[in-house]
């Protein structure tokens, strides 16, 4: 979803492609070259930082044994319903915001995405404070523990066991969650927008390439479809006031943090590539040759195809769905090197969740949450052991 807006972010669409916002009040000068060049640039340098971070954690992720840190795992089944389910929900919530409020919307939005927030990017930065802890910095350990019924019948809902290091991530993540929520500051927004995307790259696994391109192929339709087709993903965008999007102000050198003219790039066009590319570095590893070729190549290819997208909107100034560029770029480009290779027959016969995770059960809902090995392993085992709690959902639209 890139986008250059001409509007507050509160005002401005949020759309899966490039165009401009109506203006709000007195007309503003237009953006200057340099500064256009700044916020476009400063996009695509964060779109590409939870991809090449989210892929590496990727593989950290899916060969690690701490139940906690299972990826959810997205089947060809859940692929094809993607695109339906999403057009389901952003329909949904265009239906909402004509009917309800759109103030009191965006109030349990906030909140919402204040605690998801901050829990993301508590996940996010954890890895890199721990390495700040001194060795001497007292670890204590917390239970968070919620069950429901009593005697056998007794189930946990929740079973979160942290440190006292989680609780020192967590603090700093709610500092940044409470400044988002008073001043809705762009900075603040995106340090949301990079940890949901990294977790997103992280912690979502396509099984196979098949299964990749099947998720894309039904979102390039999507995107299309709802921003060429009708006004709704328009109208959402305009109303949705939630860091589902990464924005740079283009006028920053003029107004410095204050500035409010702002370019936007939409999380799906970070993730649902970024979980691509991810796959393709699990495919690298896999070969056992010691090279990234489809990585780069992939990463390489979202480069040139979010270019592409920008160059477009600016050329014909009006709306471009990212996906549109994306999608092909993606795809082709490492298919391309494939055929070269001689690879394809290996590249689509690569299963992500056998290769790495050959007796993990796929995780289809979280009822529990807990950061102990020991209890999450009870709990799926108990889990495991009642059918009638095995049930397929697939993942939420993004």
């Amino acid at each position: 979803m890139a986008e250059q807006a001409t509007a507050p972010m509160s005002e401005a669409h949020n759309v899966s492609g490039a165009g401009e916002a109506p203006a709000a009040g007195p007309a503003r000068p237009p953006a200057t070259p340099e500064g256009m060049a700044l916020a476009y640039g400063s996009l695509v340098f964060m779109a590409l930082l939870p991809i090449f971070f989210g892929a590496l954690r990727s593989v950290t992720c899916a060969k690690s044994k701490n139940a906690s840190d299972m990826p959810e795992t997205i089947t060809s089944r859940d692929a094809a319903r993607f695109p339906i389910v999403a057009s389901c929900t952003l329909f949904g919530l265009y239906l909402f915001f004509k009917i309800f409020s759109q103030e009191y919307i965006n109030l349990l939005l906030s909140m919402y995405f204040f605690v998801l927030g901050i829990l993301a990017l508590s996940h996010t930065i954890s890895p890199v404070m721990n390495k700040f802890f001194p060795a001497n910095f007292p670890s204590k350990q917390y239970q968070l523990l919620f069950t429901q019924g009593s005697g056998e019948n007794k189930e946990e809902i929740v079973n979160y066991e942290f440190d006292s290091k989680d609780l020192v991530c967590l603090a700093m993540s709610s500092v940044v969650g409470v400044w988002y929520l008073l001043r809705k500051h762009w900075i603040a927004n995106n340090l949301f927008g990079l940890a949901f995307s990294l977790n997103g790259v992280e912690l979502l696994h396509l099984n196979n390439v098949s299964t990749g391109c099947i998720l894309l192929g039904g979102l390039f339709i999507y995107d299309v479809f709802w921003v060429f087709g009708t006004n709704v993903m328009v109208t959402v965008a305009k109303s949705f006031e939630a860091p589902i999007k990464l924005v740079f102000p283009q006028d920053l050198l003029e107004k410095g943090l204050e500035a409010d003219n702002f370019a936007m790039l939409g999380l799906g066009d970070v993730v649902i590539p970024g979980i691509f590319i991810a796959l393709l570095l699990r495919f690298d590893i896999s070969l056992k040759k010691n090279t990234h070729t489809y990585f780069y190549t992939s990463f390489v290819a979202y480069i040139f195809g979010l270019g592409l997208t920008i160059f477009i909107m600016h050329i014909f100034k009006h709306a471009q769905p990212a996906l549109l560029y994306l999608v092909p770029a993606c795809i082709g480009f490492p298919l391309l090197v494939a055929l070269v290779k001689g690879e394809v027959t290996e590249m689509f016969s690569y299963e992500s969740s056998a290769e790495i995770l050959p007796h993990t059960p796929r995780l289809t809902h979280f009822p529990t949450v807990s950061g102990s090995p020991a209890s999450l392993a009870d709990s799926m085992q108990q889990k495991l052991s009642c059918p009638r709690r095995r049930r397929q959902q697939s993942p939420s639209a993004m």
